[in-house]
């Protein structure tokens, strides 16, 4: 549920985006290296250049989004946290002067990173066969991590890609669950 709150805000803050003439991506988007504008970090994934932005990232934000959810509400924050801060800041230090970078790709490519060294991590069936289909289904996403084109912005794949990789590796494991035991009955027998 959260992944489509979040996806429907996207496509609330791109409706007012549009009729207020891309004032919002103006404000709301990371300005490469100007300092009083670095908090967009935060608000950039949520601003989209058009409609067709939106939708190319809409998809793939409810999929992956939502696989990575299905790990816990709080692994998902923090997944996400992680990933725009290490793609943010990369794309405001990267990013030649004044640039303005939108959209929720760098979320997108973390989501693919995390699935993909978590089902490594985990070891863990559902973990596995999850990387597999985001392997199967995404894996040519791995291409939009080198520059390709004007107007695409490499560094928010290839750090967004990265920020999902230390997401999966330094947020805990998830527990194990114990072995059931028979346990000790009144006379001290295993199994009681």
């Amino acid at each position: 549920m959260t992944v489509v709150v979040f996806t429907a805000a996207m496509w609330i803050f791109e409706i007012i985006d549009f009729f207020a003439g891309g004032s919002l991506d103006q404000r709301f988007g990371i300005r490469s290296w100007v300092i009083a504008d670095l908090w967009t970090v935060f608000t950039a994934p949520f601003m989209h250049a058009d409609f067709a932005h939106l939708m190319a990232n809409s998809v793939p934000m409810l999929v992956l989004g939502s696989l990575v959810a299905f790990s816990g509400l709080s692994r998902f924050i923090w997944a996400s946290l992680i990933i725009t801060v290490v793609s943010g800041i990369a794309v405001w230090l990267l990013s030649g002067y004044g640039s303005l970078t939108v959209g929720a790709s760098g979320l997108i490519f973390g989501y693919f990173g995390y699935l993909v060294l978590r089902g490594i991590i985990e070891r863990k069936t559902i973990d596995i066969v999850i990387m597999i289909c985001v392997v199967l289904f995404y894996g040519t996403l791995i291409f939009g991590v080198l520059p390709q084109q004007q107007g695409i912005s490499w560094q928010a794949h290839l750090f967004g890609f990265l920020g999902g990789l230390l997401s999966a590796y330094v947020l805990p494991r998830r527990a194990k669950p114990r072995p059931v035991t028979g346990g000790y009955g009144p006379q001290g027998l295993p199994g009681y």
